[in-house]
Protein backbone atom coordinates (compact mmCIF):
# COMPACT_ATOMS: atom_id res chain seq x y z
CA UNK A 1 0.00 0.00 0.00
CA UNK A 2 1.17 3.50 -0.78
CA UNK A 3 0.20 6.16 1.75
CA UNK A 4 1.50 9.64 1.07
CA UNK A 5 -0.12 11.20 4.14
CA UNK A 6 2.11 13.82 5.75
CA UNK A 7 4.49 12.87 8.55
CA UNK A 8 5.16 14.78 11.78
CA UNK A 9 6.41 18.33 11.61
CA UNK A 10 10.18 18.77 12.10
CA UNK A 11 11.58 19.54 15.54
CA UNK A 12 13.15 22.89 16.35
CA UNK A 13 15.43 23.85 19.26
CA UNK A 14 14.26 27.47 19.12
CA UNK A 15 10.48 27.18 19.16
CA UNK A 16 7.81 25.11 20.83
CA UNK A 17 7.18 21.94 18.89
CA UNK A 18 4.05 22.27 16.73
CA UNK A 19 1.25 19.74 16.91
CA UNK A 20 2.01 16.82 14.58
CA UNK A 21 0.09 16.58 11.34
CA UNK A 22 -3.04 14.44 11.71
CA UNK A 23 -2.79 10.75 10.90
CA UNK A 24 -4.82 9.19 8.11
CA UNK A 25 -7.29 7.80 10.66
CA UNK A 26 -7.73 11.27 12.16
CA UNK A 27 -8.25 12.80 8.72
CA UNK A 28 -11.13 10.37 8.11
CA UNK A 29 -12.63 10.56 11.61
CA UNK A 30 -15.46 12.86 10.48
CA UNK A 31 -16.47 10.73 7.48
CA UNK A 32 -19.91 9.11 7.69
CA UNK A 33 -20.42 8.34 3.98
CA UNK A 34 -17.98 6.19 2.00
CA UNK A 35 -18.29 6.37 -1.77
CA UNK A 36 -16.61 3.88 -4.09
CA UNK A 37 -16.11 3.68 -7.80
CA UNK A 38 -16.57 0.14 -9.11
CA UNK A 39 -14.31 -0.89 -11.99
CA UNK A 40 -10.61 -1.16 -11.12
CA UNK A 41 -11.37 0.20 -7.64
CA UNK A 42 -13.40 -2.41 -5.75
CA UNK A 43 -11.54 -5.13 -7.61
CA UNK A 44 -7.81 -5.06 -8.49
CA UNK A 45 -6.60 -3.44 -11.68
CA UNK A 46 -5.11 -6.78 -12.78
CA UNK A 47 -8.53 -8.46 -12.79
CA UNK A 48 -9.79 -9.38 -16.28
CA UNK A 49 -13.19 -7.71 -15.96
CA UNK A 50 -12.31 -4.36 -17.47
CA UNK A 51 -10.40 -5.87 -20.42
CA UNK A 52 -13.53 -7.92 -21.13
CA UNK A 53 -15.71 -4.81 -21.06
CA UNK A 54 -13.27 -2.93 -23.27
CA UNK A 55 -13.29 -5.79 -25.78
CA UNK A 56 -17.10 -5.84 -25.76
CA UNK A 57 -17.18 -2.11 -26.50
CA UNK A 58 -14.90 -2.71 -29.48
CA UNK A 59 -17.08 -5.58 -30.69
CA UNK A 60 -20.21 -3.44 -30.30
CA UNK A 61 -18.71 -0.70 -32.47
CA UNK A 62 -17.54 -3.21 -35.06
CA UNK A 63 -21.05 -4.63 -35.37
CA UNK A 64 -22.83 -1.28 -35.26
CA UNK A 65 -20.74 0.42 -37.94
CA UNK A 66 -19.47 -2.58 -39.90
CA UNK A 67 -15.83 -1.66 -39.25
CA UNK A 68 -12.71 -3.61 -38.28
CA UNK A 69 -11.26 -3.84 -34.79
CA UNK A 70 -8.53 -1.28 -35.38
CA UNK A 71 -11.01 1.31 -36.63
CA UNK A 72 -13.32 0.54 -33.71
CA UNK A 73 -10.47 1.10 -31.25
CA UNK A 74 -9.74 4.47 -32.83
CA UNK A 75 -13.42 5.38 -32.54
CA UNK A 76 -13.42 4.33 -28.88
CA UNK A 77 -10.48 6.64 -28.24
CA UNK A 78 -12.25 9.50 -30.01
CA UNK A 79 -15.41 9.05 -27.95
CA UNK A 80 -13.48 8.71 -24.68
CA UNK A 81 -11.33 11.79 -25.24
CA UNK A 82 -14.21 13.98 -26.40
CA UNK A 83 -17.13 12.74 -24.29
CA UNK A 84 -15.66 10.79 -21.37
CA UNK A 85 -17.23 7.46 -22.38
CA UNK A 86 -17.99 5.61 -25.60
CA UNK A 87 -21.66 5.50 -24.60
CA UNK A 88 -21.91 9.27 -24.32
CA UNK A 89 -20.30 9.69 -27.73
CA UNK A 90 -22.63 7.16 -29.33
CA UNK A 91 -25.66 8.88 -27.85
CA UNK A 92 -24.66 12.39 -28.88
CA UNK A 93 -23.21 11.62 -32.30
CA UNK A 94 -25.26 8.62 -33.36
CA UNK A 95 -28.51 8.67 -31.37
CA UNK A 96 -27.85 5.26 -29.82
CA UNK A 97 -30.30 3.57 -27.45
CA UNK A 98 -28.12 3.40 -24.30
CA UNK A 99 -29.70 0.26 -22.86
CA UNK A 100 -28.64 -1.82 -25.86
CA UNK A 101 -25.04 -0.74 -25.28
CA UNK A 102 -25.10 -1.28 -21.51
CA UNK A 103 -26.63 -4.74 -21.81
CA UNK A 104 -24.07 -5.83 -24.40
CA UNK A 105 -20.83 -4.49 -22.93
CA UNK A 106 -21.55 -5.75 -19.40
CA UNK A 107 -22.44 -9.27 -20.55
CA UNK A 108 -19.10 -10.64 -19.35
CA UNK A 109 -17.69 -13.69 -17.57
CA UNK A 110 -17.25 -13.09 -13.83
CA UNK A 111 -16.64 -16.75 -12.95
CA UNK A 112 -12.94 -16.15 -12.30
CA UNK A 113 -13.68 -13.54 -9.64
CA UNK A 114 -13.51 -14.84 -6.08
CA UNK A 115 -14.99 -13.34 -2.88
CA UNK A 116 -12.63 -10.82 -1.30
CA UNK A 117 -12.96 -11.49 2.42
CA UNK A 118 -10.35 -8.90 3.42
CA UNK A 119 -12.14 -6.16 1.47
CA UNK A 120 -15.54 -7.22 2.82
CA UNK A 121 -14.28 -7.06 6.42
CA UNK A 122 -12.64 -3.68 5.88
CA UNK A 123 -15.73 -2.12 4.29
CA UNK A 124 -18.04 -3.62 6.93
CA UNK A 125 -15.94 -2.06 9.71
CA UNK A 126 -16.26 1.47 8.33
CA UNK A 127 -18.66 3.64 10.33
CA UNK A 128 -21.59 5.04 8.38
CA UNK A 129 -23.06 4.51 4.93
CA UNK A 130 -21.35 2.91 1.93
CA UNK A 131 -22.37 3.77 -1.64
CA UNK A 132 -21.20 2.97 -5.16
CA UNK A 133 -20.88 5.69 -7.81
CA UNK A 134 -20.12 4.17 -11.21
CA UNK A 135 -20.17 5.01 -14.91
CA UNK A 136 -21.30 1.44 -15.48
CA UNK A 137 -24.76 -0.04 -15.11
CA UNK A 138 -26.59 -0.97 -11.91
CA UNK A 139 -26.77 -4.60 -12.99
CA UNK A 140 -23.03 -4.75 -13.68
CA UNK A 141 -22.21 -3.24 -10.29
CA UNK A 142 -24.56 -5.58 -8.45
CA UNK A 143 -23.34 -8.75 -10.19
CA UNK A 144 -19.72 -7.81 -9.67
CA UNK A 145 -20.20 -7.00 -6.00
CA UNK A 146 -22.08 -10.25 -5.50
CA UNK A 147 -19.08 -12.15 -6.87
CA UNK A 148 -16.80 -10.21 -4.51
CA UNK A 149 -19.07 -10.97 -1.56
CA UNK A 150 -19.65 -7.30 -0.76
CA UNK A 151 -23.03 -6.46 -2.33
CA UNK A 152 -24.85 -6.57 1.02
CA UNK A 153 -22.56 -3.87 2.45
CA UNK A 154 -23.76 -1.06 0.19
CA UNK A 155 -26.81 1.06 0.82
CA UNK A 156 -27.16 2.02 -2.83
CA UNK A 157 -25.68 2.04 -6.32
CA UNK A 158 -25.72 5.24 -8.35
CA UNK A 159 -25.13 4.18 -11.94
CA UNK A 160 -24.87 5.89 -15.32
CA UNK A 161 -28.65 5.76 -15.80
CA UNK A 162 -29.25 7.46 -12.45
CA UNK A 163 -26.73 10.08 -13.61
CA UNK A 164 -29.01 10.83 -16.57
CA UNK A 165 -26.32 9.18 -18.75
CA UNK A 166 -23.83 11.97 -17.98
CA UNK A 167 -20.60 10.27 -16.83
CA UNK A 168 -17.98 11.17 -14.28
CA UNK A 169 -15.95 13.40 -14.20
CA UNK A 170 -18.76 15.90 -14.96
CA UNK A 171 -19.48 17.93 -11.81
CA UNK A 172 -23.23 17.72 -12.46
CA UNK A 173 -23.09 13.95 -11.99
CA UNK A 174 -21.64 14.27 -8.49
CA UNK A 175 -24.20 16.89 -7.49
CA UNK A 176 -27.00 14.67 -8.79
CA UNK A 177 -25.53 11.85 -6.72
CA UNK A 178 -25.31 14.05 -3.59
CA UNK A 179 -28.98 15.00 -3.98
CA UNK A 180 -30.19 11.47 -4.72
CA UNK A 181 -28.55 9.98 -1.62
CA UNK A 182 -28.57 13.01 0.72
CA UNK A 183 -24.77 13.05 0.86
CA UNK A 184 -22.96 15.87 2.62
CA UNK A 185 -19.65 16.02 0.71
CA UNK A 186 -17.93 17.62 3.69
CA UNK A 187 -18.53 14.37 5.59
CA UNK A 188 -17.78 11.96 2.75
CA UNK A 189 -14.82 10.22 1.13
CA UNK A 190 -14.41 9.13 -2.50
CA UNK A 191 -12.32 6.19 -3.74
CA UNK A 192 -11.41 6.10 -7.45
CA UNK A 193 -8.87 4.63 -9.85
CA UNK A 194 -8.93 7.65 -12.22
CA UNK A 195 -7.56 10.88 -10.80
CA UNK A 196 -9.65 13.04 -13.16
CA UNK A 197 -12.76 11.63 -11.45
CA UNK A 198 -11.56 13.05 -8.13
CA UNK A 199 -11.37 16.70 -9.22
CA UNK A 200 -15.05 17.50 -8.69
CA UNK A 201 -15.40 15.50 -5.43
CA UNK A 202 -12.36 17.24 -3.97
CA UNK A 203 -13.70 20.65 -4.99
CA UNK A 204 -16.99 19.75 -3.27
CA UNK A 205 -15.21 19.04 0.01
CA UNK A 206 -14.84 15.26 -0.09
CA UNK A 207 -11.69 13.49 1.04
CA UNK A 208 -10.27 11.74 -2.02
CA UNK A 209 -8.29 8.51 -2.38
CA UNK A 210 -6.69 7.37 -5.64
CA UNK A 211 -6.55 3.57 -5.89
CA UNK A 212 -3.80 2.57 -8.34
CA UNK A 213 -1.06 0.05 -8.92
CA UNK A 214 2.32 1.06 -7.46
CA UNK A 215 3.93 1.65 -10.86
CA UNK A 216 0.97 3.71 -12.06
CA UNK A 217 0.92 6.37 -9.33
CA UNK A 218 1.20 9.86 -10.85
CA UNK A 219 2.92 12.87 -9.35
CA UNK A 220 1.27 14.35 -6.29
CA UNK A 221 -1.96 16.03 -7.37
CA UNK A 222 -3.83 18.78 -5.50
CA UNK A 223 -7.18 16.98 -5.83
CA UNK A 224 -5.88 13.67 -4.41
CA UNK A 225 -5.59 13.51 -0.62
CA UNK A 226 -4.33 9.92 -0.37
CA UNK A 227 -2.94 7.22 -2.64
CA UNK A 228 -3.13 3.47 -2.11
CA UNK A 229 -2.34 0.36 -4.11
CA UNK A 230 -4.33 -1.89 -1.73
CA UNK A 231 -7.83 -0.70 -0.88
CA UNK A 232 -8.54 -3.38 1.74
CA UNK A 233 -5.34 -2.67 3.66
CA UNK A 234 -5.89 1.09 3.47
CA UNK A 235 -9.46 0.86 4.83
CA UNK A 236 -8.51 -1.60 7.57
CA UNK A 237 -5.71 0.73 8.62
CA UNK A 238 -8.13 3.61 9.09
CA UNK A 239 -10.30 1.63 11.47
CA UNK A 240 -7.49 -0.10 13.38
CA UNK A 241 -5.48 3.08 13.92
CA UNK A 242 -8.59 4.95 15.03
CA UNK A 243 -9.33 2.28 17.66
CA UNK A 244 -5.95 2.56 19.34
Amino acid sequence: MIDFSPGPAPESACVTLPTPYPTAAQRFAHVDTWVFDLDNTLYPFGCDLWPQIDARITAFLCDLFGIDGLSAKALQKHYYERYGTSLRGLMLEDGLNPQDFLDFVHDIDRSGMMPDEALASAIAALPGRKLILTNGSHAHALRTCERLGIAHLFEGIFDIVAADLVPKPEAATYHRFFDAHAVDPARAAMFEDLDKNLVAPHASGMLTVLVREIDAVPLLLPHVDFYTSDLAVFLAGLVHRAER
